[in-house]
């Protein structure tokens, strides 16, 4: 299976929903731990890369810097 592609300020689809109604997150802090960040209702997270990877779905938008 190919390893999704994603960078700083990428906007991704995660495979469950945010309890506010959306599934789609910007990713603004990267390392070890990712930080996203709800589009929809701003509410950040942080969670380990392993367990972001596997509960990614498709990236959105690719940052354009």
């Amino acid at each position: 299976m190919e390893k999704k592609q994603f960078g700083l300020n990428d906007v991704v689809m995660m495979k469950k929903p945010h309890p506010c109604g959306t599934n789609a997150w910007k990713i603004i802090r990267m390392g070890m731990d990712i930080r996203i960040k709800c589009m929809g209702c701003d509410h950040s997270v942080l969670i380990p890369r392993q367990t972001f990877e596997k509960k990614v779905k498709k990236v959105l938008e690719k940052n354009q810097e």
